[in-house]
């Protein structure tokens, strides 16, 4: 089978690997579409992010949808042929955190294409994959395998909406209109939020924010002092969402959060210095967000009863062999959204 390995920053190669059959409780799945994400971008462009960094040849990808190959003994709720969502969060359900149901904090976690242990955990962006029963979501006959591939960046907006509580009738602001903050913004709607305005630095993006559901966008490269008017009275927002991954676009939110309204930073960025006294003094709460676990399932199932529409989110498909190029295209923000790769699954069913 082939697979898209990255071995060093700027090192991209479509490389053969030997196919897998599954064991007990296990599936085979051709793996139809994959969509390219911040991180894989993060070890394409760098060898990693933060302290995390490649130190072996690993495959890319956990944002995958496929078809059921083969099934292994003891497998009794899916069958060859079945099409699924396939979750890339794989807990060991047994440590003090999966017992606690945190499990995206898992001591164990085997998150697909990630480098934070050694040896590094392959990706999912290979032609054939052997998955755990628990990973795989059937989907309906309605859904394509391209918009199912978004069950996983949909999860982590949810998760994030989580960990802000309760949306219900609140004024929310997003930063950063990537796919994260794109699906996010669906997933408010989803959740009753008032009113959603979403920021970014161009055009593109604030457009599919619109079709996911903004209420109002601005671009603060044409509209750079736009945020000014929702800081007045101690400011507007009770709940922000950061996606962008800047330390100066949450800085920028203790301005425009009300008193005791909520920041949750989604996007992954460097270190950041933040006013403490603004913090304090508005009693304002500063929440992170990581992956998710069981918010997968309830993606699908949005996604399988058409309640959010992933289709604007979805810029590109490129097929296998251009891999290089569809990540090079996915890093060009000023031209795509989502790119996803076709890994042949349909035209081979």
């Amino acid at each position: 089978m082939l697979a898209i390995v990255c071995h060093a920053p700027e090192d991209l190669r479509v490389d053969t690997q030997e196919a897998e059959n599954p064991g007990p409780g296990q599936l085979q799945v051709r793996v139809a579409y994959g969509g390219i994400c911040g991180s894989d971008l993060h070890y394409f462009q760098h060898g990693g992010f933060g302290t995390v960094r490649i130190k072996e040849p690993m495959a890319l990808g956990h944002e995958v949808s496929g078809i059921v190959s083969a099934v292994g003994a003891n497998v009794t709720t899916f069958r060859a042929g079945q099409r699924i969502a396939i979750s890339p969060s794989r807990p060991c359900f047994a440590c003090a955190y999966c017992q606690k149901g945190q499990h995206n904090h898992c001591m164990d976690m085997r998150f697909y294409g990630s480098a934070m242990r050694f040896p590094h955990i392959q990706g999912a962006f290979r032609e054939s994959l052997i998955i755990e029963e628990h990973q795989a979501h059937a989907l309906n006959d309605r859904l394509s395998l391209s918009e199912a591939a978004l069950a996983e960046p949909l999860s982590v907006g949810l998760h994030a909406i989580q960990r802000a509580g309760s949306v219900f009738g609140k004024q929310v602001l997003v930063t950063g209109c990537g796919p994260i903050g794109a699906l996010l913004i669906a997933g408010l709607r989803r959740a009753g939020a008032a009113r959603i305005v979403a920021v970014d630095l161009a055009d593109a993006p604030l457009a599919c924010a619109r079709q996911m559901g903004a209420d109002e966008t601005i671009n603060l490269v044409s509209q750079p002092d736009a945020l000014a008017a929702f800081a007045v009275n101690k400011g507007s927002f009770d709940v922000m969402f950061e996606a962008s991954g800047s330390d100066k676009a949450v800085r920028a939110g203790l301005d425009v959060v009300t008193p005791r309204g909520v920041i949750v930073a989604i996007g992954l960025g460097g270190d950041s210095t933040l006013p403490l006294n603004q913090l304090v003094s508005k009693e304002l709460e500063l929440r992170g967000t990581f992956r998710f676990h069981p918010e997968f399932a309830v993606a699908v199932r949005f996604l399988n009863e058409g309640l959010i529409n992933g289709k604007p989110v979805i810029s590109h498909v490129v097929k296998l062999d251009q891999a290089e190029s569809a990540f090079r295209l996915a890093a060009d923000k000023s031209q795509a959204m989502k790119v996803q790769i076709d890994f042949g699954a349909e035209a081979n069913a």
